[in-house]
């Protein structure tokens, strides 16, 4: 495994690491959950995500079980949760400092820790000041319930204006995103942070690197059994696999294909490696339903040195969606 810095912070993280969505108590127990844990750990792997809204909390449950049952050393894993949607209550949701504070302790005792490595604001609040945010991420930090903060889904104006108030008020800024990032989904990760890499030295924990299955090759027939597509309240997911775009994604992956067969990778190890040629990525979050498939996961890893330029000029021929260099978001 290949373990990269989150960001400019000294935190060292996996370039594979797993994530609890979806699958934890949607699709799996805890027996299976703790059998693929252990896969990702055993190839190295020292990052584990989850949030708050993950299965209504379920997830975080489950997650605090298996790491208490097997008895890992804390301190060599990186745990994570996002905070946003808590509950039905009025004050259950956003990023108000009641809920951050009272959401990260619901988490921590969801998960049964003391602190958690990385928390994220879930999804922007427009109804909430960011300096209120910062202000309760920092004291989140100061009561050493996490140690680093972080955005998920924010733009570069929202994320430089968080780290702007922090900086003019002593504060700690965010360090990451956790941004959607795969071979059909770039312009976020490759163009609209392009300066924030360098300005303010922003981590990234990518998500949906297979987009939802997609790359993974399988809905190139028809749509399979048991994905997480058929899923009841997953919808929503069913529905990308049917229009037209779907369809246009489908046949670009049937092109990339032969390109993994050369290879001699799967279409899932393909489009991991590729994410993490990007050197702005600090980790991919993989996720599974099946401890086989943590394992296929995992050996992408020794495929990225294999993505040479030439193979890469190949898969941009195919993909035809590579953006502007940089996005000009001030």
């Amino acid at each position: 495994m290949e373990y990269r810095r989150l960001g400019s912070s000294g935190l060292k993280i996996s370039a594979l690491s797993f994530g609890a969505w979806v699958t934890f108590s949607d699709q799996i127990g805890e027996k299976v959950a703790q059998k693929m844990m252990q896969a990702a750990m055993d190839a190295g792997v020292n990052f584990f995500d989850n949030a708050e809204v993950y299965a209504g909390g379920e997830a975080e449950k489950m997650m605090g079980k298996v790491v208490k049952k097997a008895g890992w050393k804390r301190s060599d894993l990186v745990f994570s949760t996002k905070i946003f949607w808590g509950g039905e209550g009025v004050n259950d949701k956003g990023l108000s400092r009641k809920h951050i504070i009272e959401g990260v302790d619901a988490a921590l005792a969801r998960l049964q820790m003391d602190y958690v490595d990385l928390v994220f604001a879930h999804r922007p609040d427009m109804h909430t000041p960011i300096e209120e945010t910062v202000r309760a991420f920092n004291h989140v930090i100061d009561q050493g319930k996490a140690f680093y903060w972080g955005t998920s889904e924010w733009s570069a104006v929202q994320i430089m204006e968080a780290h702007g108030i922090a900086r003019e008020l002593g504060l700690i800024p965010p360090t990451m995103e956790q941004p959607q990032y795969h071979m059909f989904h770039r312009e976020r990760v490759e163009a609209e942070y392009a300066q924030l890499y360098e300005d303010i030295g922003l981590g990234t924990t990518v998500w949906s690197p297979l987009a939802s299955g997609i790359l993974t090759g399988k809905y190139n027939e028809a749509m399979p059994k048991g994905t997480r597509a058929t899923l009841k309240g997953y919808e929503w997911l069913r529905r990308r696999f049917t229009d037209a775009e779907a369809k246009q994604k489908i046949d670009k992956v049937g092109e990339l294909l032969p390109i993994a067969e050369e290879l001699g990778c799967t279409m899932a190890q393909l489009a991991l490696a590729w994410t993490l040629k990007n050197p702005h990525v600090s980790t991919t979050i993989t996720g599974a339903s099946r401890v086989e498939q943590v394992v296929e996961n995992m050996k992408a890893i020794d495929y990225v040195e294999k993505l040479t330029p030439e193979v890469m000029e190949k898969i941009e021929g195919i993909l035809d969606n590579k953006p502007a260099e940089e996005v000009d978001w001030r």
